[in-house]
């Protein structure tokens, strides 16, 4: 639970054309993160949306068994705006303590590109199993927090579609297919949900031969559940279940609710 937390959180996706501008809001959204049943870390989101703007700011932390073994904490946070029917990101970053042992992500972004990305401590030299980063790839991606942002029309059309994640060095193709629709319910919200399941693609970034990774595009099964976010037409994950080659993890959100 280093660096990649937020990618964890963000195995939910983003952006489809949604013409109808969003309500003004706050919101809170309480998670916990679960391996093999076990609770491993939490999470607290505070969003706000205001017309075609949002802002995000996240605090997360290593609980139980893990919180024994590797003490995290860290904040993560995400603005930008909606634009062009697609979530378009301004800034992102992510500061994590582990121990006595502290990283950083910061990535911005202008127009339709990513413009900077920091990361610290500085990636290690790269070997020749890497595949760097394209002369396209970062254009028109949404970083870890906008790609869990979905404005849509309906709960009918929130599935169908394929983001471009990029974190500060993995950029992935994340695709959504619909699965089922249900209800749920948790503290501050009762009623419709919709489950994608999520394919995953690498796409630079990262070691071919990275056996988390090839687990994740050709064996994994994720499948993520969201819900709206008050009027707002934005939809938000409320469960999230990703199969990974040691075990599945599990995202269950404890709090989903409106704050103003």
């Amino acid at each position: 639970m280093r660096r990649h937390m937020p990618v964890l959180l963000a195995f939910t996706l983003a952006v489809l054309p949604a013409p109808a501008p969003a309500a003004e809001g706050t919101f809170r959204a309480d998670y916990s993160l679960s391996f093999l049943g076990i609770p491993v870390a939490t999470a607290t989101f505070d969003s706000s949306y205001d017309g075609q703007s949002y802002s995000v700011n996240g605090k997360v932390a290593s609980a139980g068994l893990a919180a024994f073994f590797d003490d995290t904490k860290g904040t993560i946070s995400s603005r930008g705006s909606f634009a062009d029917g697609r979530t378009r990101p301004e800034a992102f970053r992510a500061d994590y303590v582990s121990g006595k042992k502290a990283s950083l992500v910061d990535v911005r972004f202008s127009g339709d590109r990513v413009t900077h990305t920091e990361v610290v401590p500085k990636p290690k030299k790269r070997g020749k199993t890497w595949i760097p980063l394209g002369p396209d790839d970062l254009r028109a991606v949404a970083d870890p927090i906008a790609a869990t942002i979905i404005r849509a029309p309906s709960l009918d059309k929130v599935c169908g579609r394929t983001i471009k994640m990029y974190d500060g060095e993995l950029r992935a193709n994340l695709k959504l297919t619909p699965v089922s629709t249900g209800e749920m319910s948790v503290k501050g919200f009762k009623g419709q949900t919709v489950t994608c399941r999520m394919g995953f693609q690498p796409v630079s970034g990262y070691r071919s031969n990275k056996k988390a990774l090839t687990f994740l595009r050709d064996r994994s099964r994720i499948m993520v559940t969201f819900a709206p976010i008050g009027e707002t037409g934005v939809y938000a994950p409320i469960y999230a279940t990703v199969g990974t080659e040691i075990g599945p993890i599990t995202l269950k959100a404890r709090r989903f609710e409106a704050t103003n």
